[in-house]
């Protein structure tokens, strides 16, 4: 990595709370410096703008949460047991403390739908990155045997996965009761239970 590549990644990771936590709007170019120690001029030495600065943020807080499920996920033999590492880690989300401020997807997608159309494209992309990949699992848990063939249609069962996920952590979060995430992951499981 080139000294420009190194400050780069710098400024995303010191960054990357901050924007999970403030928001696009909410999080100043004060706040970055602040957070950096770098100067604007620096800044902008290696970003364009504000934009490019919170969409690698984005981009950074999406890939820590996707390699630690995909770790979880690998380690699994069947399909069902890939499956249910969603609401095993989930229930346990704000204690694993994998991104400051919560998910990064419910928190960018709750702000950039009307404000930010780029941002917005970015959620978008994850989410049916996310659909694809929970519909591979499902398709493939079909094609063994482990799941009812013709009961399930696993696209529509991946989007209830997200919208049931992304939905308790948003919960979670505005209460500020945790056990809602647990309860709401225990009903999430039931729904994995029966596939087979």
């Amino acid at each position: 990595m080139s000294k420009a590549e190194r400050t780069k990644q710098f400024i995303i990771e010191k960054t990357a709370p901050i924007f999970n936590m403030k928001g696009y709007s909410g999080t100043s170019m004060s706040d970055i410096t602040e957070a950096t120690g770098l100067t604007k001029g620096s800044i902008y030495g290696n970003f364009e703008n504000k934009d490019e600065v919170a969409i690698a943020a984005f981009k950074f807080n999406v890939k820590k949460l996707q390699d630690t499920f995909a770790k979880e996920i690998e380690k699994q033999k069947t399909f069902k047991d890939k499956l249910l590492v969603y609401p095993r880690l989930y229930s346990e989300y704000y204690d694993l403390r994998i991104t400051q401020g919560g998910c990064p997807i419910i928190n960018t997608a709750t702000e950039a739908d009307d404000t930010h159309p780029v941002l917005r494209k970015k959620v978008e992309n994850t989410i049916l990155a996310w659909r694809d990949k929970l519909t591979d699992l499902i398709q493939q848990g079909i094609n063994n045997g482990e799941f009812k063939a013709k009961s399930i249609d696993p696209e529509k069962t991946a989007l209830t996965m997200i919208a049931i996920i992304e939905g308790a952590v948003m919960i979670a979060k505005i209460t500020g009761n945790l056990t809602n995430l647990s309860d709401i992951m225990l009903a999430l499981h039931k729904i994995i239970d029966d596939l087979e």
